[in-house]
């Protein structure tokens, strides 16, 4: 059954040059040791490789958006530092607007101190440095950009004082809002309430609605429909996506079996952009969901969180393999 999801519908590409999705974006620097097992507790472990990247979810989410071909604008902050810098070196290569981007005097960018195991999977630990000070004020001024976009985007890793202040302004100038609830944190009163669509894994969907691990997904999404939510797209890794939504409308999309693994490093912020721009283009909630499923398989088979973000192209060209049901 094809539902669109609530907000805006379909709309014809933009000449204005505004931002069709804006990204309330956290902005880390990857710094990525690839070990042959999760550490324990007190154990000193022999990296295979080491690398520095570009990270953080809202970031990653933002350029996997720009790659499926959203014009795309952040508000941000970023530390005075070389690592502050090297954001705004990716997004300037990606076509992102940075004009919303704040630099800290005196603070440091944030990082990400990633694990990454043989089989691809990742254990992550995140400072968030100058992000951790972006204010509702940060928001505000960034208030026109907010009001003429198509998707606003935000997640746990920024300040919930800015995503509600996003969130309230995209409400009130009828832009569909997209929520990432990932890291799984308690969240403020309300903010549910303000989230057309909002995209966990298993475990975030259960830790969501105050459910313990083996609870029913079903019930679990259910809570959240409750709270007020109006869709819940719950990403499944290897076995796809499936939808919630507040009038009873469900869908799911399988899976794809992808040669090789490289790392799983991104893959769902690579879903949320995928899907913020697919919905930005007017595209009804289950295609949407097929895009950015199609989109989050390609990223894995490369390293790193934004290295194997695909284009609209590839995506589409993987998209062509599946017969339509």
């Amino acid at each position: 059954m094809t539902q669109a999801v609530p907000g805006p519908g379909p709309q014809a590409p933009r000449g204005d040059g505004a931002a069709d999705v804006v990204c309330i974006a956290s902005w880390n620097v990857d710094l990525v040791s690839r070990v042959p097992r999760p550490p324990a507790r007190g154990e000193t472990l022999m990296a295979d490789a080491f690398d520095i990247s570009p990270g953080g979810k809202g970031s990653n989410a933002a350029v996997a958006c720009a790659r499926q071909g959203a014009h795309v604008a952040l508000v941000a902050r970023i530390g005075d530092d070389d690592f502050g810098r090297m954001g705004l070196a990716l997004w300037g290569g990606e076509g992102i607007s940075a004009r919303h981007v704040v630099t800290a005097p005196g603070e440091r960018s944030g990082v990400a101190q990633i694990f990454i195991y043989p089989d691809g999977d990742n254990s992550i630990a995140v400072a968030p440095g100058a992000g951790a000070g972006l204010a509702a004020a940060d928001v505000e001024a960034a208030s026109a950009t907010i009001a003429a976009a198509r998707v606003v985007i935000a997640s746990c890793e920024v300040p919930f004082e800015a995503t509600l202040a996003a969130f309230r302004i995209a409400r009130a100038h009828g832009v569909r809002t997209l929520f990432n609830p990932a890291p799984a944190r308690a969240l403020p009163a309300g903010l549910l309430a303000l989230a057309d669509v909002v995209t966990p894994n298993e475990t975030e969907l259960l830790a969501l609605a105050g459910l313990e691990d083996g609870a029913s997904p079903d019930a679990a999404a259910q809570a959240l429909l409750a709270r007020g939510v109006g869709a819940v797209v719950a990403t499944l890794g290897s076995a796809g996506c499936r939808l919630w939504s507040a009038d009873g409308a469900g869908h799911a999309v399988p899976g794809w079996r992808m040669a090789s693994v490289a790392d799983t490093v991104g893959a769902g912020d690579t879903f949320t952009g995928a899907l913020a721009a697919a919905l930005a283009r007017g595209e009804p909630l289950p295609a949407a969901m097929a895009c950015a499923n199609a989109a989050a398989a390609l990223s894995v088979t490369a390293h790193g969180a934004t290295t194997g973000m695909p284009t609209l192209a590839s995506t589409r060209t993987l998209l062509a393999t599946r017969p339509s049901a």
